[in-house]
């Protein structure tokens, strides 16, 4: 219990903090004061001035944000240090500067974890990395680095073969032949043969058209250079982002209902990867901080994307924004945002129900590209 809050707490201190501090630095660099900087919203429950910022921690720990002085375009007096008396240009830099600041984590993070631990590559036997829970090889007994020997008296030698027998069975029972190694087996004082049997039934997967049983390749590291360890965290920034615009725009274009996490389903993934080891939980907070930085990119008003559309068309137009052009599209963008909230944790709240189902459908596990 203690290490899921810890692992929360870091995890979103570090994406919230890094993204707000982009938008601090370049007010401070571009001369424009700040009022205010905030981990959360709501009632502020601990927090000191330092020069002219109030550092504040508030009660609803959902976010945070930078106050900048004049930020209102009708409180604004035209004071130098204020916002919006500064050039569309330089207000496009600073919203721009808190997504970058998300993608400069995940790589820091990519790269980092790459270079310490190596690159992974899944192993081509069929040697269970992760299994994962509520899953049909969890609740079977399956453990990580069991080996998968045959399915259905079929033997399997890779990986490869192994996933496609699965997947070739959605709700039909499945018997695997499983070799345990003996030091999993003292670890966890089991009376089982090293080698065994158990039958199972793989579920339909999200799109329904194959089974699957929540596991992942074992993963094998192979030392790299940091140069190289660089090239690769640049590659996972680019993969997830590439992934999550396809994913999107699929969902849009046949129209299915987007699958996403909100507070609730994060605060989930973060206490499993906490568990699970220190590697896992630093590639999930890297993966936290493209998907934040992504969704902060997007036109929507509110978010640093909808700030930054709003800007270039005024630089495009040459025509400054007025107070009911922004207030419009606030207002627009809040409900947008409150719909996108309700919809995630509605969508939280029904997985977790669902886990208490042995035949529910769940999201397959992300597997390292």
């Amino acid at each position: 219990m203690i290490l899921s809050i810890l692992a929360v707490l870091l995890t979103f201190g570090l994406v919230i903090f890094l993204h707000e501090s982009g938008h601090f630095f370049l007010c401070k660099a571009l001369k424009v004061r700040v009022d205010q900087f905030a981990f959360g919203f709501g009632p502020e429950i601990y927090g000191f001035t330092k020069g002219e910022t109030r550092f504040s921690i508030c009660a609803l720990p959902l976010g945070g944000f930078v106050k900048p002085a004049g930020e209102n375009m009708e409180e604004c007096k035209g004071a130098p240090e204020e916002y919006f008396s500064k050039p569309w240009n330089k207000r496009l830099m600073i919203v721009a500067a808190g997504p970058l600041m998300n993608y400069v984590l995940a790589f820091t993070l990519f790269t980092g974890s790459i270079y310490w631990m190596g690159d992974p590559q899944p192993s081509e036997l069929p040697i269970l990395g992760e299994v994962v829970d509520a899953y049909p090889a969890k609740q079977a007994g399956l453990l990580k680095e069991d080996k998968i020997l045959q399915i259905n008296a079929a033997k399997v030698l890779t990986w490869k073969d192994m996933a496609e027998k699965i997947h070739k069975s959605p709700d039909k029972p499945v018997t695997l032949t499983v070799e345990r190694t003996k030091s999993e087996l003292a670890t966890r004082n089991s009376q089982l043969a090293t080698v065994f049997k158990v039958t199972l039934t793989p579920r339909l997967d999200p799109s329904g058209t194959r089974g699957m049983i929540g596991i992942s390749p074992k993963i094998n590291y192979t030392p790299v250079t940091f140069f190289r360890a660089a090239k690769e965290g640049l590659r996972q920034c680019y993969y997830w982002t590439a992934y999550t615009i396809v994913t999107l725009g699929s969902k849009i274009y046949k129209r299915e209902k987007p699958d996403l996490a909100g507070p609730v389903g994060i605060i989930q993934m973060v206490s499993r990867a906490a568990h699970s080891g220190l590697e896992d939980l630093i590639f999930l907070i890297a993966l936290i901080s493209v998907a934040v930085g992504f969704f902060n990119l997007l036109p929507i008003p509110l978010l640093d994307g909808g700030h930054a559309a709003l800007y270039i068309w005024e630089g495009l137009s040459g025509k400054k924004l007025t107070e009911k052009t922004v207030r419009i599209a606030n207002s627009f963008g809040l409900a947008i945002l409150l719909s996108i909230l309700i919809f995630a944790t509605y969508s939280d709240i029904s997985r977790l129900r669902s886990q208490n189902k042995p035949t529910s459908t769940e999201t397959p596990s992300q597997q390292k590209p």
